[in-house]
């Protein structure tokens, strides 16, 4: 299949996931709260076992090994840095029903606009690796798509509960997943003029940070040693997954 073809499936699909969303307001409160953080554990461990097993090492074999790979990485951590900082950007997986969102803060079209520069970003990277290589391309995928379903269901939530109305915010949900296409597709028309190498080593910083700094925060607030061992079992699953996969495919 041609690389094109790659990058809008995976667009797609992955855009489809934004619908995931609803799910949040099907699921009772307990149900949810057991099933979430084991799902963001999973995600910071693909995120960090795709950036480590797949995307680090085939930017070092396309572009060497040079100071540029990790500078790079470094732009990727500083980006999804500034973006925390200034937009604000943070995933919240918490229950729909423990969201308090402060009167008067427009709080839903921010959460719109980081996301979907954050799923532009996510773009340009996966469609940067398919161009590099498909079976990396599908390794990054894999990695993105395993963060995006917490990452929504703490989105659609949040947007409810700043009164949106469900099927608003899973129609703007989707618009802004469909930022991620997009990315895909402009990595794919500028490869013929730049090296769209260069977003995977930055990628695989976005990938760290998000891992690090976003999700495992969130899974090592548990006082409760049962929850404690399967918040890090999921993680080392994720993490686990994706070594695996380096290994088959290598």
């Amino acid at each position: 299949m041609p690389v094109l073809w790659w990058i809008v499936l995976s667009g797609l699909a992955m855009s489809g996931l934004a619908l995931s969303g609803a799910v949040a307001l099907l699921l009772p409160e307990r149900l949810f709260e057991r099933v979430v953080l084991p799902l963001v554990g999973l995600a910071a461990g693909a995120l960090l076992g795709g950036a480590l097993f797949h995307m680090l090492p085939g930017a070092v074999q396309v572009l060497g090994n040079g100071l540029g790979v990790y500078a790079w990485v470094a732009a990727g951590l500083l980006f999804f840095l500034v973006l925390e900082q200034f937009l604000h950007w943070h995933h919240c997986h918490r229950p729909p029903g423990a969201h308090r969102v402060p009167r008067g803060r427009p709080l839903g079209p921010l959460i719109l606009v980081a996301d979907g520069l954050h799923n532009f970003i996510g773009g340009l990277a996966v469609g940067g690796a398919f161009v590099v290589d498909v079976r990396l391309g599908v390794a990054t995928w894999l990695a993105a798509a395993a963060h995006e379903v917490p990452q929504e269901l703490g989105d659609f939530g949040v947007l409810v509960h700043s009164g949106w109305s469900p099927r608003r915010a899973l129609a703007f949900n989707l618009g802004s997943a469909l930022t991620f296409p997009l990315g895909g597709l402009i990595a794919y028309g500028l490869a013929g003029q730049v090296d769209v190498a260069v977003l995977v080593p930055f990628a695989a910083g976005n990938f760290v940070y998000i891992a690090l700094a976003d999700l495992l925060p969130e899974i090592t607030t548990s006082p409760v040693p049962r929850e404690k061992a399967l918040h890090t079992a999921s993680f080392a699953v994720g993490l686990g997954t994706l070594l695996a996969l380096a290994l088959l495919i290598s």
